[in-house]
């Protein structure tokens, strides 16, 4: 394992856009998230893939959601169309997912394009074909590494959390970031990194949202063949980075932030990235 992730590392991920850009040259990211029964998990994935720099979000979801999203981005497109990245599943349930989200997810899963799968479409990426990257939590990754027939692990420490993320990015044959105070990305190519969380008043509900809308952000810029573990490493860099801006705001000490601080604080973070050089 390469050694901690740093800003320097996040800035080389990172583009600035030109004056020859628009909004498709910088990205533009499909969101197929969030349902009836959690539907602020759409708002915060769209609010931090708008922050992180994206070009242009298409968001696919249920009426009550799709509602919600464009009340707070009224920018995003709400039609199908083309897009170069996807992000699938937060604030969904599997058990609840009928058989036309279920092949609709498929169909994104077996696509050319990168998808970066979170939470609720976890279940559906063994048989996967597309570029991957998946967001698991420590349940989340013992649950898919019993799903990919890998053996149960309790590993602590990120040497051997690293070693278990990169086995199963290996079985896979994508991109795994293991969620943590210490965050693992690990690429199938054996690459990994480890990555702070900033602090602890990260841990509040929606952020694991926010962190999969950055990602989505970064990922939608790739250019064709780039190694996505980097692009997730500076995504979870950036999240981690707002949250700690958007804590010591409130004081020498920090304070209680939400997740919409932690999304609506990623431009901050961007910016001081960039400045870096």
């Amino acid at each position: 394992m390469r050694g901690s992730w740093t800003v320097q590392d996040t800035e080389s991920v990172l583009r600035r856009p030109t004056d020859d850009d628009d909004k498709y040259s910088r990205g533009v990211l499909g969101i197929r998230t969030g349902s009836d029964a959690y539907p602020g998990a759409a708002v915060l994935g769209v609010e931090a893939a708008w922050r992180t720099g994206v070009g242009m979000i298409r968001y696919l979801g249920p009426e009550v959601p799709t509602s919600l999203v464009l009340q707070r981005r009224p920018e995003t497109v709400t039609a199908d169309g083309r897009v170069q990245a996807w992000l699938i599943g937060s604030g969904t349930d599997a058990t609840a997912r009928s058989d036309a989200e279920t092949e609709a997810l498929r169909d994104i899963l077996s696509g050319p394009l990168p998808v970066v799968v979170d939470a609720g479409a976890l279940d559906l990426v063994s048989d996967a074909t597309a570029p991957l990257i998946v967001t698991p939590h420590g349940r989340e990754h013992a649950r898919l590494r019993a799903l990919l027939d890998l053996s149960e692990t309790t590993a602590a420490g990120a040497e051997a959390r690293a070693a278990s993320a990169s086995e199963t990015a290996s079985r896979l044959g994508g991109t795994v970031v293991l969620k943590g105070s210490v965050t693992i990305v690990a690429s199938a190519s054996g690459w990994s990194t480890a990555v702070a969380a900033g602090t602890p008043w990260l841990s509040t509900a929606g952020t694991g949202d926010v962190l999969a809308g950055a990602i989505g952000a970064l990922v939608s810029g790739a250019n064709s063949g780039d190694e996505l573990g980097p692009r997730a490493a500076a995504a979870v860099w950036l999240h981690g980075r707002a949250a700690s801006m958007a804590a010591s705001d409130l004081g020498p000490n920090g304070g209680p932030i939400t997740a919409m601080d932690v999304a609506t604080t990623l431009p901050r973070a961007v910016a001081e990235a960039l400045a870096s050089v």
